[in-house]
């Protein structure tokens, strides 16, 4: 079970998500969106195949 910390941690991570696609829409709109949601998806992918693994294996 994740700690508060860890729910915490990842809750802020999607609200800066969130606040980042807010200001793309702000500044352009759907294609900006687009562009923003490529970005972020690479930056997600970067973060979930990364060598070595964040978390140690047990």
């Amino acid at each position: 079970m994740p700690s508060e910390k860890e729910l915490n941690v990842n809750l802020l991570d999607k609200l800066d998500l969130i606040e980042r696609l807010e200001m793309a829409d702000s500044e352009g709109g759907y294609e900006k969106i687009k562009q923003q949601l490529a970005f972020e998806k690479k930056c997600i992918e970067r973060k979930l195949y990364q060598k070595p693994p964040i978390t140690e294996m047990k």
